[in-house]
């Protein structure tokens, strides 16, 4: 009997080995094209600054064996959809739709391409083609909700809201559990600018929150605009998806960041060695994914202690944010006494927790 292949060999080593990224198999003879679409421009800083990011890590750790396209600025809706086809067109056999709300273009254009693989983020929606991935960003978001209850004087606090998705509301709730459970008089108020990227709506909203006595601000937006505006106003705030500590240094209570880079390297490599499969994977501060940095050190002792006790319990399991009883702001019970919340609950909340202001947009 002949030897197994070179190209064999190497993949039963690596499955051998547990290796959660697989590297490209030695017989391509053809790079990988694969395509990402934002809802925004790059810029230095935010949810796009942060994938583009990942796209940059994908291209060092698979260089020649990958083509890589980026597409900023794509609106959700129709532009998504024509997107996403002139990429199908142009060969790319993987692509990273990096925006909840394009979630059906992705679902249409998939339906025709069953050789194409697509990647949505933030998504609930899969296909045999289509897999969904998202961060637990809702860990740093109770963590800053920590600093925030812990350093607000008002008791109130105040939230830029991008757009009521479920994912925005467990970062809005997480943070306010976190306050609450620093200083349970606390308040938090929402302002929706109905736009992930939207800097003078955002700045508007800012100083809404603001005039109505918030001394603190954390944003669900794509621009540190709102930031910028704590500070110019003498407040403070936290900075979203990258850290954007050097656009308000004085206002700057910390930024929850996301990494994207390692889900977005396994899901290539996958590609790569034809191993992807679909499927939903939601990667938290166990995997690395995401982190609350840049807590300065004005943050009182006590406050910075507890960030390190909560992120210990999150990062080993031991610590749940989601353990009932819950309430929403109007008085039912979401979650039973001792029960911990799955990832389904999380998926469709619709709901603020109590000490949240007013209703979820419908």
């Amino acid at each position: 009997m002949n030897a197994p292949s070179t190209a064999i060999t190497r993949r039963l080593l690596l499955a051998a080995l547990g290796s959660s990224v697989c590297a490209p198999l030695a017989g391509a003879t053809r790079p990988l094209k694969v395509g990402f679409i934002y809802p925004g421009p790059v810029g230095d800083a935010g949810w796009t600054f942060a994938h583009d990011a990942a796209r940059r890590a994908v291209e060092d750790r698979f260089g020649s064996q990958v083509v890589v396209t980026a597409v900023p600025d794509v609106r959700e809706g129709a532009d998504a959809e024509r997107v996403l086809r002139d990429l199908v067109a142009q060969g790319n056999g993987l692509i990273f739709a990096t925006s909840f709300g394009y979630m059906e273009a992705v679902l249409r254009v998939a339906a025709d391409h069953p050789e194409v693989k697509f990647e949505h983020a933030t998504g609930f929606r899969t296909a045999a083609n289509v897999r969904t991935y998202d961060t637990r960003s809702y860990e740093p978001a109770y963590l800053a909700g920590v600093v925030a209850g812990g350093t607000t004087r008002s008791g109130l606090l105040g939230v830029v809201g991008a757009l009521p998705a479920p994912a925005v509301l467990n970062g809005i709730n997480a943070f306010t559990l976190g306050a609450q459970a620093m200083n349970a008089a606390t308040r938090v108020r929402v302002v929706w600018v109905n736009a992930w990227f939207d800097p003078p709506r955002e700045t508007e909203a800012a100083i809404s929150l603001l005039n109505q006595g918030a001394d603190v601000l954390m944003l669900t937006t794509d621009s540190p605009a709102a930031l910028q505006t704590a500070e110019r106003l003498g407040r403070r705030g936290f900075g979203l998806s990258s850290d954007m500590g050097r656009f308000a240094p004085k206002a700057h209570l910390g930024s929850i960041v996301n990494n994207w880079a390692p889900y977005c390297i396994r899901a290539v490599g996958d590609a790569l060695d034809d191993r992807w499969v679909t499927g939903h994977s939601w990667w938290g501060m166990k995997e690395g994914a995401v982190e609350l940095v840049g807590v300065p050190s004005d943050v009182p002792p006590a406050v910075h202690a507890r960030v390190a006790a909560v992120r210990g319990g999150l990062r080993d399991g031991s610590f749940a944010i989601w353990r009932g009883p819950l309430q929403d702001n109007i008085g039912q019970e979401v979650l039973p006494r001792g029960q911990v919340a799955d990832d389904a609950f999380l998926r469709q909340m619709n709901f603020y927790v109590k000490s949240v202001e007013g209703r979820v947009p419908g």
